[in-house]
C-alpha cells in the first residue's frame, strides 16, 4: 500500500508540473495519471488502496473545505451574504433545470435520470475552486471587493444543496416514487407501501394468536 501511495504522489505531482508548464491545469494531469496507473489500464495500485480510495477522497475533500473555511472571515461574509447565498443556489437550480428539459429531448431519457443527471453536473469541484480562489486571495485580486471570498462561500453551500437534491432524486427513483415525467405520484407512492408490507407479511412464519383462530375457524368450515 505505501508503494501504491508513493507512486500516486510521485506520478501525480510530476504530472501536474508537466501541465503547469504547457499553462494546462495541473489537475489534468493527475486524472490522466490516475486514469493509467488505475484498475481500468496498468493496474498498479494495491487493491487494499482501491478499497479505501472512497475514504481518501472524502478526507481530501474535508481538508480543501477547512482551508477554505480558514481563509474566510464573518467580516468578510457578512458583506457578500446575499450575493454568496444567489451564488450557492442559482446557478445550480438553472443548470438542473436546463439539464431536466433536454436531456430527455437530446439524450432520450426520463426525467428522473435528466434530473440526476443534472444535479451531478450542478455540484461545483472544490478541488479545482479552492484552491485557485486561495491563490488569487494571496495575489491580492478582487479582495476588497470581496470576490475570492464570494466564490468560495458559494462553492462550498452549492456542493452541499446539490448532494441533498442527489439524495432525494436517487431515493425517489429507488422506491419509484416518481414517474416518467418527474411528477410526485402519491399513488404510486401507496402503491408501493402495500406492496412492500405484503411482502414483508408473506415472509412472516409466526402469526399472532388472532390470526391462528381465524385460520382454524376457516379450515373447519
Amino acid at each position: 500500500m505505501l508503494f501504491s501511495f508513493a507512486l500516486i504522489l510521485l506520478l501525480g505531482g510530476l504530472a501536474g508540473r508537466l501541465m503547469g508548464r504547457f499553462k494546462i491545469p495541473p489537475l489534468l494531469g493527475m486524472l490522466l495519471v490516475g486514469i493509467l496507473i488505475g484498475p481500468s489500464v496498468w493496474n498498479l495500485l494495491d487493491p487494499l488502496t482501491l478499497e479505501i480510495s472512497a475514504t481518501l477522497r472524502q478526507i481530501a475533500l474535508i481538508i480543501i473545505l477547512t482551508r477554505a473555511g480558514l481563509s474566510l472571515s464573518l467580516a468578510d461574509l457578512k458583506k457578500v451574504g446575499r450575493s454568496a447565498i444567489w451564488m450557492a443556489f442559482l446557478p445550480a437550480i438553472f443548470e438542473m433545470v436546463g439539464v431536466v428539459i433536454l436531456a430527455p429531448i437530446l439524450l432520450g431519457v426520463t426525467r428522473l435520470e435528466a434530473a440526476l443527471m443534472g444535479s451531478v453536473l450542478a455540484a461545483v469541484s472544490p478541488a479545482v475552486v479552492v484552491p485557485h480562489m486561495l491563490k488569487v486571495q494571496e495575489e491580492g485580486y478582487g479582495v476588497k471587493k470581496g470576490i475570492p471570498q464570494l466564490i468560495m462561500a458559494g462553492a462550498s453551500v452549492d456542493d452541499v444543496f446539490v448532494i441533498v437534491v442527489f439524495t432525494a432524486f436517487l431515493a425517489f427513483r429507488e422506491y419509484e416514487i416518481l414517474d416518467g415525467y418527474g411528477s410526485i405520484s402519491s399513488t404510486m407512492a401507496k402503491d408501493k407501501a402495500h406492496e412492500i408490507y405484503d411482502d414483508f407479511n408473506k415472509t412472516q412464519k409466526i402469526g399472532s394468536d388472532f390470526e391462528k383462530q381465524i385460520n382454524q375457524l376457516l379450515k373447519y368450515e
